[in-house]
């Protein structure tokens, strides 16, 4: 049996990528679910102190196909695919003849011992242990696994494939290290390949003491569907060795997989720095906390501002910016990202051509153009840049009624110029577009207009004068929710009942239009002050 290959998965970097942080000297420091690189070559270094196999071994499990070569050697793909943070190996080409097949697990053996990753052989137990491998990986129809316990020893790892409860537990009895599960997705790499439910996967979990990796058809596109099953990793081919970058998308999957083995969400606000702590990025992180995610940040400018208003600002550079958001991006990967005010021509091109080499799943863009009072707060170039360049690459876009006007060209005054206005916009801009009515209008009705419909949120207006940071507050709450999984739908509404909940609550600070408390609904020991 070999790990059975994804069909028709999509190229997740259709766009040129940007160099991987470190070559192979150095992953150990990129390469936390992975084995030490120190560890000494051979399969003692791979187990834990009971002898069992170390599942952070098998997070990001590749396994190869030279078919997917194009002008490069397995080694130098290989060598790409563990400087990722592939985290374990198997050796699975088919139509090698033998000799060659052990020459190639010997080049192997050294590019995965190198960074201290362990090589497996698919099948063929005598060429695992004439080169030196750590392991081998046998199907059901292959050699049985108690007599391949007995030619490798005990120290070398031995995985085997199931797609039952009963198969997994005799494959556990005989020996196994590991079990390779799956296809748990529609995959092409094998005909007789059989469907695994995740209900199957998570029996199969539950009754062996040893880790479980899902095979078949994974990547970055439905990795996430594996959550809450009880495998300790992924094992895949195209995902890795099919891109034109298999660092970087081995990085990529990695990164989605310890998301999902860890259960842990994360967003990224790109935005102004508020001082006042009341909207900008403050607004967003407490936002994001609150709504149950990691926030992480990238910041466009600082602002010397209070409840009564902004006294300077002073932009980032275009350079700093990609920094920082290449940095969040390379290690805390974000399910979601907020933008957020930027008032610069060459900042706004940064983030869009930083969307585009990164390609997260979901962008919430606050087009922050028009203040309160109707005064502009961009130029006019930096409007046109913005919706040129960056709208077009968002997700869902938020703009208040004079921002709506200013993108539409239209004056606002009913409802049906709400709808009109979501409509045209979203049409022109190729994205789903949250027309807020609470900005002017008598009740804090919103409009979303997505794939040709338009659905209306029903909202009571609160009568609070402090409401500094309601549009900084909505938008990152609707990209936290995005990031937690849910439907724009879902997330618009949610994101209206949380700013609902910090406008009534009716925190009431400064001498001017004050922030919401973003922490309404927050409850520790550690906020209660003395003697409460």
């Amino acid at each position: 049996m070999s790990f059975a290959r994804g069909a028709g998965e999509r190229d997740p970097r259709a766009v040129a990528a940007p160099e991987a942080a470190g070559a192979a000297a150095g992953v150990a420091a990129a390469h936390p679910d992975g084995p030490a690189a120190a560890h000494p070559a051979g399969p003692a270094a791979f187990r834990l102190a009971d002898g069992g196999l170390d599942p952070r071994t098998l997070v990001l499990y590749a396994v190869t196909d030279r078919r997917w070569l194009d002008g490069t050697t397995l080694e130098e793909e290989v060598a790409r695919a563990v400087e990722g943070g592939a985290t374990m190996v198997q050796l699975r080409e088919k139509d090698l003849g033998r000799d060659e097949l052990l020459d190639e697990a010997v080049r192997l053996r050294e590019v995965c011992h190198a960074v201290g990753v362990p090589l497996i052989v698919d099948d063929d137990v005598e060429v695992a242990v004439a080169a030196g491998a750590d392991g081998v990986h046998v199907g059901q129809s292959d050699m049985e696994a108690g007599a391949v316990r007995a030619l490798i020893g005990p120290d070398m790892i031995l995985g085997v494939s199931a797609q039952t409860v009963d198969e997994a537990l005799l494959a556990q009895e005989r020996g196994a290290d590991y079990l390779g599960v799956g296809a748990v997705f529609p995959t092409g790499s094998k005909d007789d390949a059989l469907d695994v439910d995740r209900e199957t996967l998570a029996a199969i979990c539950a009754a062996v003491s040893i880790p479980v990796v899902a095979i078949g058809g994974i990547g970055r596109d439905n990795v996430r569907e594996l959550a809450g099953t009880g495998i300790v990793g992924v094992a895949t081919i195209s995902a890795l060795f099919a891109r034109p970058d298999v660092r970087l998308a081995a990085h990529d999957l990695l990164v989605r997989t310890r998301r999902m083995l860890d259960g842990v969400r994360c967003a990224l606000t790109i935005a102004g720095s508020d001082s006042s702590g009341g909207a900008g990025v403050q607004a967003d992180l407490k936002t994001m906390q609150a709504n149950g995610v990691f926030g992480t940040s990238a910041i466009t400018a600082l602002t010397a501002q209070n409840t009564r208003g902004v006294t300077s600002i002073m932009d980032v550079t275009p350079e700093f910016l990609g920094e920082q958001i290449d940095a969040v991006f390379s290690d805390i990967r974000p399910d979601a990202v907020k933008v957020g005010m930027v008032s610069a021509t060459p900042l706004i091109r940064t983030i869009a051509e930083r969307i585009d080499r990164w390609r997260p799943e979901h962008v919430v863009v606050d087009p922050v153009m028009v203040a309160t009072s109707g005064a502009r707060l961009i130029s006019e170039d930096a409007v046109g840049t913005l919706v040129a360049e960056l709208l077009p690459r968002a997700t869902v876009i938020t703009p208040n009624r004079p921002e709506a006007e200013v993108l539409w060209g239209h004056e606002i005054q009913t409802e049906k110029d709400m709808e009109l206005a979501a409509a045209e916009v979203g049409r022109r801009l190729g994205c789903a577009v949250l027309v807020k009515g609470g900005h002017s209008l008598a009740d804090a009705s919103d409009v979303l207009w997505r794939d040709g419909e338009c659905r209306w949120y029903r909202g009571r207006r609160v009568e609070n004068p402090n409401t500094h940071g309601t549009g900084c507050t909505l938008s990152s709450a609707i990209a936290s929710n995005l990031a937690k999984g849910f439907g724009l739908d879902e997330s618009v509404m949610r994101a209206k009942d949380y700013v609902s909940g910090a406008l009534a609550a009716m925190l009431d600070l400064g001498a001017g239009s004050g922030p919401m408390d973003h922490g309404f609904d927050l409850a520790s020991r550690f906020v209660e002050g003395p003697g409460e």
